[in-house]
């Protein structure tokens, strides 16, 4: 392998990838507005005089029609798709009823899932569908998104190792090593990926709660819930929690109408568990249960002091009620009373607001006073604000009803499930997705683009909601990135690396060199694909370990060709890999989040790989 002479084209590709480097890390502009900076300057870089231009026009714009860009947002409307009809929603309460409702548990469950789903499918794939399930769950168990979406897509990642046909770089494995050496089989890289896999969920069980970040999205539903429920505590001094009261077998309160409780304790039942069925918003004359749950709203101290008898189970988080009455499904909204409204003149108790409208009014707010006692008898008149809890779907039927004024806007509009028929067409979209996948020589893209397109034309998604399901920073994020590593690979700049850092490497032991050329290549993929990456570096990994071996190195080529493949997975530390870029919007994620979670698993999957690898081989 001769040195390769440095050329002005490989100078200005080094200057732009310390750019990209520094942008990314300084977020000085957002990232997609960085990698859309870089592509434009790569293009600006052939008006220097004297200098070639380093990409050609079709090459310049090729990441906007990538195989990897036409993937991601197939596989976000597919996912879109899903959800909209209803089939996240029960795939999430199947996570839940397995994972229960902790969060390293959910996590460890969703990761495991996710990377053995991506033995046999790309792990961009696998990462997108689960998206929503994780939405589902984060807004069930009480957890931001943010510390859910991270091990998801890392165990998606590690996932790729998995099977010779889980990702790109092992596919291309067997043909790029030279005729002589033995091919490896479908299952010979199993055990590396299971170790891998195993690392990736045990290491966010372990220090989870230190690498990610902690601070729930701001654009989420939940912390829009949220801020309406501050609202409230700041208009009407509600400053309520939502505990669960588990009723002992012998307990007193068996049998108890809900309002007497209520009355005795100045707290609220919002939900009954009787286990034969579970009401929401139980009308004041239900009895409470032996056995049974109870969701109570109220000041935690009343709510502590109702829990002070015998029999009776305080439980801080919701659990029975965990779905049903989470800030995604339910909170506290805001009504008016009209004028011209035929409930003018009624009083809660006449009208049985609870199990006609699904309300449980906590204050009443007429002129300057806001009435808090024995709501029940008071007679409602024109222009009374009701604040009450209820479930979103029952305040979006309210929204039509003209006996009320619903003045909360900010709150999480369920999209509701389409017929059942719509489940049917989904899943049938999903498999004609996956089936191309697995089964046809079609690209990744156009297989999933398959199963995107049914779902616009069997009326799962309408033409706009497949454009509202698009994460256009992740796919311009994209778009200027695939450019750069062409750029690299063009202009000469990768091999300039890849052959001078071989020679660097001189005559070390043989794991100093392994774990060289791991970091080696895991460098390359963090600003070229790890297609390139490997295409570039198992032909000169091949070559130098042979060159090693002739010298009396134990240095086995296929050996060094499987660490370039293993190593192109390494894609921890900045949001440049696909799955990375596919969760860094919704995750909320900054640059620095990676760096943080990503810098200690890229070393210890060095590790693990290399150790595995050099006890198989």
């Amino acid at each position: 392998m001769e040195n390769i002479a440095l050329t002005t084209e490989m100078l200005i590709v080094f200057g732009l990838l310390g750019l990209t480097v520094g942008l990314f890390v300084t977020e000085i502009v957002r990232i997609d507005i960085g990698a859309l900076l870089i592509l434009f300057l790569i293009g600006l870089a052939g008006l220097i005089p004297g200098v070639e231009p380093i990409l050609e026009a079709e090459e310049l714009l090729s990441g906007l029609s990538s195989n990897a860009v036409v993937a991601i947002i197939a596989v976000m409307i597919i996912g879109a798709g899903l959800d909209r009809a209803g089939v996240m929603t029960e795939a999430a309460k199947w996570i839940l009823r397995l994972a229960g409702r902790t969060e390293r548990r959910v996590m460890a469950v969703v990761s495991g899932a996710v990377g053995l789903i991506t033995s046999f499918m790309q792990n961009i794939g696998a990462a997108a569908l689960f998206m929503p399930v994780l939405n589902r769950i984060a807004g069930d168990v009480g957890v931001p998104r943010s510390r859910l979406l991270m091990p998801m897509g890392f165990a998606a990642i590690a996932g790729g190792t998995l099977t010779l046909v889980a990702s790109s770089p092992l596919i291309l494995l067997n043909d790029l090593m030279p005729s002589e050496l033995q091919d490896f089989g479908l299952f010979d890289v199993t055990p590396i990926g299971l170790a891998l896999l195993a690392l990736v969920i045990a290491y966010f069980w372990l220090l989870g709660r230190w690498v990610l970040p902690a601070a729930p999205e701001t654009s989420d539903d939940e912390s829009r819930a949220r801020s309406t429920s501050d609202y409230f505590k700041d208009l009407y001094g509600i400053d309520f929690a939502i505990r669960e009261l588990r009723v002992g077998s012998d307990s007193q309160l068996d049998g108890t109408p809900i309002g007497e409780f209520e009355k005795e304790y100045g707290v609220f039942v919002i939900g009954l568990d009787g286990g034969d069925e579970m009401r929401i918003e139980p009308p004041r004359d239900a009895e409470i249960p032996a056995g049974g749950h109870l969701a109570i709203l109220g000041p935690i101290e009343h709510i502590e002091a109702a829990s002070d008898r015998d029999h009776i189970e305080l439980r801080d988080r919701l659990e029975a009620f965990a779905h049903s009455i989470s800030p995604r499904h339910a909170g506290i909204a805001e009504l008016i009373i009209p004028p011209g409204s035929s409930l003018i003149g009624e009083t809660i108790g006449e009208l049985q607001m609870r199990r006609s409208y699904g309300l449980t009014v906590l204050r009443i707010q007429r002129g300057d006073d806001v009435l808090r006692e024995d709501l029940s008898s008071v007679e409602f008149q024109a222009g009374d604000t009701l604040v009450v809890h209820t479930r979103w779907e029952r305040l979006m039927d309210l929204e039509k009803d003209r006996d009320f004024i619903v003045m909360t806007s900010r709150y999480p509009k369920p999209r509701r499930p389409e017929a059942p028929c719509k489940v049917w067409h989904a899943l049938a979209s999903l498999a004609l997705a996956l089936g191309l996948v697995l089964f046809s020589d079609l690209p990744l893209a156009v297989a999933l683009l398959g199963g995107a397109l049914g779902m616009v034309l069997s009326g799962v998604l309408s033409m706009d909601d497949a454009y509202r399901a698009v994460s256009w920073k992740t796919v311009f994020l994209l778009a200027g990135l695939i450019p750069l590593g062409l750029a690299a690979q063009q202009s000469g700049a990768a091999e300039w690396i890849a052959v001078n850092g071989m020679h660097l490497m001189g005559d070390i032991p043989v794991w100093t060199m392994q774990a060289a050329l791991f970091l080696l290549v895991t460098f390359f993929t963090l600003f070229i694909s790890n297609v390139g990456a490997t295409v570039l570096l198992v032909p000169l990994s091949v070559s130098f370990a042979m060159v090693a071996q002739s010298n009396g190195v134990d240095a086995d080529p296929r050996v060094f060709a499987l660490i370039v493949a293993i190593a192109a997975s390494n894609a921890f530390l900045l949001p440049t890999h696909q799955v990375n870029a596919l969760i860094l919007d919704p995750g909320g994620y900054r640059v620095i989040d990676f760096l943080r979670a990503g810098g200690p698993i890229t070393l210890l999957y060095l590790v693990i790989a290399l150790l595995v690898i050099n006890l198989l081989f």
